[in-house]
């Protein structure tokens, strides 16, 4: 019978972050140099989005529990992340466009606008828009898991229940499977929360860190795209950086943006 020290003595760097089959993943479907890079990065970047789901579903669990500190640092924790995320573009642009276009035709029908688990990540933090789905077949996993964050609570409405949980005259029963609305009275309230400049103002101020960095991803990652392949149309068939600019500038939580001017 093999005891538990046996075991912890078994168990080895490479066996614990499963690295024979993270360094095999990698599989080139061409001789091009760069898709090496392409794929190392994009993979990497799934794994930083799993990493930022995990840590928006324990926000949302802080935010219900009222725990201000939790959820401030790991507000910080998901910024500082993202802020990797969106330093990744760099060296994604160290390869130029006739670089990805030697290899891009092997890619076939895939495309970035499958990530399942931005598009979830998306759904958390309150985008409701059903034209998603088209990327993933009925009765699919990723389907199932993008449709079970729309129909649940956003991140913004768990910051609503930390509001009135703190005593806050907010409203918590919105349908949570529509986007989120600009509203005047919640702007006011809002507005009683920054005057009152205590730890609900500190997690407002990151919630807008993290809306304006998933703004920053978006808008340099429309910039790769274009310098990368202009406006062809993407692989899978998508409308590359003409889809991607329709997403620049539109806020996820537009009552926190709005109530700047009251401020």
């Amino acid at each position: 019978m093999t005891g538990t020290a046996d075991t912890e003595a078994a168990l080895s760097y490479t066996s614990y972050l499963a690295l024979d089959e993270l360094l095999e993943a990698q599989r080139p479907r061409s001789d091009e140099h760069d898709e090496l890079l392409f794929i190392v990065i994009h993979q990497v970047y799934e794994l930083w989005f799993k990493q930022i789901l995990h840590e928006a579903e324990f926000l949302q669990e802080s935010l219900a529990a009222g725990r201000t500190a939790h959820s401030i640092r790991t507000l910080r924790r998901i910024l500082t992340v993202l802020k990797v995320v969106v330093a990744q573009i760099d060296v994604l642009e160290t390869m130029t466009p006739s670089q990805f276009t030697s290899f891009r035709a092997r890619l076939d029908a895939s495309s970035g606008f499958q990530s399942a688990q931005f598009r979830e990540l998306e759904a958390m933090l309150g985008r409701r828009d059903e034209r998603v789905f088209a990327h993933y077949p009925e009765g699919g996993g990723q389907r199932e898991r993008i449709a079970a964050a729309m129909g649940r609570d956003s991140v913004f409405d768990s910051f609503l229940k930390y509001l009135s949980a703190r005593g806050y005259d907010v409203s918590c029963d919105r349908d949570v499977t529509r986007p989120v609305e600009p509203s005047s009275e919640l702007q006011a309230v809002l507005l009683k929360v920054y005057q009152d400049d205590g730890g609900p103002s500190v997690v407002a101020e990151c919630l807008v860190d993290l809306d304006e960095g998933m703004q920053e991803w978006r808008y340099r990652h429309v910039k790769m795209v274009e310098r990368t392949i202009g406006d062809k149309t993407g692989t899978g068939g998508s409308s590359g950086a003409t889809y991607l600019r329709t997403t620049l500038f539109q806020p996820m939580f537009p009552d926190l943006w709005a109530v700047r001017s009251q401020l």
